[in-house]
């Protein structure tokens, strides 16, 4: 048996980025843990989910625990650090946010987990954090840093194919109709730096229960849910990853586990 740690920054980051290769790890009978950053409090609530006396933050971590249930985690650690909102937002001058807390003592929390549970393999953010989000790139600085103090062998990078983005959009001329697309120049990786590509369609029904499971970020996912099978799993059937340190010209289609 391995052990598979997923490093994210809030609740609901799990389920694009590994949601796969968790469910997928956890099948074959290897362990599964997820460690996330921060509450996600900054996050949007559709008006009235929350019950009376409930904050957002109780709400996710709820959704947290659903969700990676199903997606296969046997253990969900909460490093509870404030959320740092979006780039550019006035919370990300808050000295207590995720962005702003110091690299070494962060690292040296998530490490002592990495240790407790002999992780054979960490999977954090490429450096920009998938889109620039200030969270995002600090778990890509932290996570590497606790693995290097960790001694993890395997390293990697969890980013979406900024290609295949651009292979969807022009298959599907309407979804840039219907919604703001990404900067494609910064957005994730370009093909030729991806290392790690996981057909995770065995676990699309795991996923997508997953996205079910954060009621509170149907904004986020509420598009993908409408999506027919065959769209979800165009869009959602892979997993992109950068090993560290990988060989050059190296192509894999699983994790090392």
């Amino acid at each position: 048996m391995s052990v598979l740690v997923c490093f994210h920054a809030h609740p609901d980051d799990e389920v694009f980025t590994t949601g796969g290769v968790m469910r997928q790890a956890a099948d074959a009978g290897h362990r599964v843990v997820v460690v996330t950053a921060t509450d996600g409090a900054l996050g949007e609530a559709p008006e009235g989910l929350l019950i009376d006396g409930e904050s957002l933050a109780e709400r996710r971590r709820r959704e947290l625990e659903e969700s990676t249930s199903l997606l296969g985690a046997q253990r969900v650690v909460l490093l509870h650090y404030a959320d740092s909102g979006m780039a550019g937002t006035p919370e990300n001058e808050n000295p207590a946010a995720f962005c702003n807390v110091d690299v070494e003592e962060a690292a040296a929390r998530l490490a002592a987990i990495l240790v407790e549970e002999s992780a054979d393999v960490v999977t954090i953010y490429d450096p920009n954090g998938g889109y620039g989000h200030p969270d995002h790139v600090q778990v890509h600085h932290v996570g590497l840093r606790a693995a290097e103090l960790a001694g993890v062998p395997h390293v990697y990078e969890a980013a979406v194919s900024r290609d295949h983005i651009r292979r969807l959009m022009a298959a599907n001329p309407e979804w840039s109709e219907n919604a703001q697309p990404p900067d494609l120049d910064t957005f994730g990786l370009p093909d030729s730096e991806i290392t790690t590509v996981v057909d995770v369609t065995s676990a699309m029904g795991a996923k997508r229960a997953a996205m079910h499971a954060h009621a509170t970020q149907i904004g986020d996912f509420g598009p993908f849910l409408q999506m027919p099978e065959e769209q979800l799993q165009a869009a959602f059937g892979q997993e992109w990853f950068r090993r560290r340190g990988a060989p050059e010209g190296l192509a894999e289609s699983s994790l090392p586990l």
